[in-house]
C-alpha cells in the first residue's frame, strides 16, 4: 500500500463487518467451531469445571469435557476482501444465559449447533432466536460416534420452519465451518429482504 492506495492504483476497500452468533447446548462444539475458522487467535473465556458446579452443570453425554465457556468465544474471519465476520460464541449453560441479550445486540444472524445424541439441548437456542426474529442456520455437528440422520428428520425433530436451513457440518474443519457461515449470511440477507418487502408492501 502506497499513500493509502493499493499498488494497483485502486483505493483500499473498506470491508463490511457483520456479527454472527454461535449458539447451542453445552459441549456441542461452539468453541471448537470458532477456533477452527478464526484467522486471529480466538478469545476464549473458558474455566475448568469443578465439583461445586456439579449440581447445576449437566455433563451427561459429554463426560469427557473439563472446561466451559463462561462469557463468550470471539473470532474473526474474512470471507472476501470486502466482507468480515465477527464470531461470538455464546455460553451453553443455563446459568450464563443472561449474557445472550448483550451478545445478540446487532447480530446479523446465528448458527445453532446441534448434536444428534442430545437434540433437546439446542431447543433453548432455537426458541431464543425465533422469539427475537434473528435468522439462524441449524448446523448439525457430525460427531464421529453420533448417528447420522437425514436433514429433514432433524428438521422435524426440532420442529423448525421450512425456511430455516439445516446443514451437516464438522466444527473442527475450517472449510466445513466456512460453508455454514456463508449459509448464515445468505439466509440473513434473504430474511432482511423479505422484511423490507413486507414493510414496503
Amino acid at each position: 500500500m502506497i499513500f493509502g492506495r493499493t499498488e494497483r492504483g485502486k483505493p483500499p476497500v473498506e470491508p463490511v463487518t457483520l456479527k454472527i452468533l454461535v449458539a447451542g447446548g453445552f459441549g456441542v462444539g461452539k468453541t471448537t467451531l470458532v477456533g477452527a475458522v478464526s484467522e486471529i487467535r480466538p478469545l476464549r473465556t473458558e474455566e475448568v469445571l469443578t465439583e461445586a458446579g456439579r449440581p447445576v452443570d449437566d455433563i451427561s453425554g459429554v463426560e469427557g469435557k473439563h472446561t466451559t465457556t463462561v462469557a463468550m468465544d470471539f473470532g474473526r474471519i474474512t470471507l472476501r476482501e470486502d466482507l468480515v465476520l465477527y464470531l461470538f460464541g455464546t455460553p451453553g449453560q443455563d446459568r450464563f444465559w443472561f449474557l445472550w441479550d448483550e451478545l445478540a445486540t446487532g447480530a446479523l444472524g446465528a448458527v445453532v449447533l446441534a448434536d444428534t445424541r442430545r437434540l433437546e439441548d439446542c431447543f433453548a437456542a432455537v426458541d431464543y432466536f425465533e422469539r427475537r426474529s434473528i435468522p439462524f442456520v441449524m448446523g448439525v455437528n457430525c460427531f464421529e460416534e453420533a448417528g447420522r440422520y437425514p436433514v429433514e428428520d432433524v428438521r422435524r425433530a426440532l420442529d423448525l420452519d421450512d425456511d430455516v436451513p439445516v446443514v451437516l457440518c464438522d466444527a473442527r474443519d475450517r472449510e466445513s465451518v466456512k460453508e455454514v457461515l456463508i449459509d448464515v449470511v445468505r439466509h440473513a440477507m434473504a430474511h432482511a429482504a423479505e422484511r423490507r418487502e413486507t414493510v414496503s408492501g
